[in-house]
C-alpha cells in the first residue's frame, strides 16, 4: 500500500521503519522539512517528503503528531479523498497539549479528532508505549505477542488499520467504534500495559470512563518525578510496570 505518515516522533519513526520493512511504499514528513528527517528513520526504505506530498496519491494517511496539533493539518487533509483511510495515533495529555475544554468535559478523544478533521478516522497505535512499540514487535504467532486495539466506524478503516498493525509486529484487536475508543485512552487498563490478544478484550471491558483522567494524570506525575519532565518517555519496562500498577 501507499502510506503517508505525518510526524516522526517516537511512534511515527517506528511506524515508518516497520511499514517500509513490511513492503509498503512509505513517505514521511514533519513540520520542518524533509531535510531534517534523520537517516535512521528512512533506514528500511521510507522516503522523506514535504507534508503536502505525504498526503498525495496514497491509500492511507497516518497522523502521528500531538493531539493539539491535529487542527493544523486540516488544510493538508481537506482534499484527501473520502475513501482514503486516515489513522490517528494521538492521545490527550493536558500537561503537553494544554487544556481542551470539550475533552475535559468528557468528549471521547477520537470523536474530537473527527470533528476537527471533518472526516472518519481509525484509532490505532495509541495504546502502546513508544519504547515497547520500538522493541517488542514479533512475527505472527509468537508467544506472548503484544496486542494493539483498533477502533473505527467504517469497516474498511478498521480492516486496513488492523492489517497494518499486524504488519508492524503486533496482534490487532477490534476495539469497536470510535464512540467506544475511550476504552483505549490514557488511564484505561489496556493503555501501556503490553497485553496479549487473549488479555485485551477483558481489559477493554474493564475500563471505567470516570476514572481515566485521574489515572492518566497520576501516571504523568510519576513519570515527571522519574525522568524530570512530561515529554520524555520512560523506558519500556518502567512504563509498563507503572501503567499496570495504576490502570489495572
Amino acid at each position: 500500500m501507499k502510506i503517508g505518515i505525518l510526524g516522526v516522533g517516537h511512534i511515527g519513526k517506528t511506524l515508518t521503519q516497520r511499514l517500509a520493512a513490511a513492503g509498503h511504499q512509505v513517505t514521511v514528513a514533519n513540520s520542518r522539512g524533509p531535510h531534517t528527517i534523520e537517516a535512521d528513520v528512512l533506514s528500511t526504505g521510507g522516503r522523506a517528503v514535504t507534508a503536502a506530498e505525504a498526503v498525495e496519491d496514497v491509500d492511507v494517511v497516518i497522523l502521528s503528531i500531538p493531539l493539539n496539533r491535529l487542527p493544523q493539518v486540516v488544510p493538508l487533509t481537506a482534499d484527501v479523498p473520502a475513501d482514503t483511510v486516515v489513522i490517528d495515533t494521538s492521545n490527550y495529555y493536558p500537561a503537553r497539549d494544554s487544556r481542551i475544554e470539550a475533552i475535559d468535559a468528557g468528549q471521547v478523544e477520537s470523536l474530537w479528532v473527527t470533528e476537527q478533521l471533518g472526516r472518519p478516522i481509525a484509532k490505532a497505535w495509541n495504546a502502546i508505549g513508544s519504547h515497547s512499540f520500538a522493541v517488542k514487535g514479533g512475527p505472527a504467532g509468537s508467544p506472548d505477542r503484544i496486542a494493539i486495539p483498533v477502533a473505527a466506524d467504517r469497516d474498511r478503516d478498521r480492516q486496513v488499520a488492523m492489517a497494518l498493525v499486524e504488519d508492524t509486529g503486533f496482534d490487532a484487536v477490534d476495539a469497536g467504534t470510535l464512540a467506544d475508543s475511550w476504552r483505549q485512552q490514557p488511564g484505561a487498563p489496556c493503555y501501556g500495559t503490553d497485553l496479549t490478544r487473549e488479555e485485551m478484550p477483558g481489559a477493554l471491558a474493564a475500563a471505567e470512563a470516570e476514572r481515566l483522567p485521574k489515572r492518566r494524570d497520576l501516571s504523568v506525575a510519576a513519570i515527571q518525578e522519574r525522568v524530570g519532565d512530561a515529554r520524555t518517555n520512560p523506558d519500556a519496562e518502567y512504563g509498563v510496570r507503572l501503567s499496570r500498577a495504576l490502570f489495572m
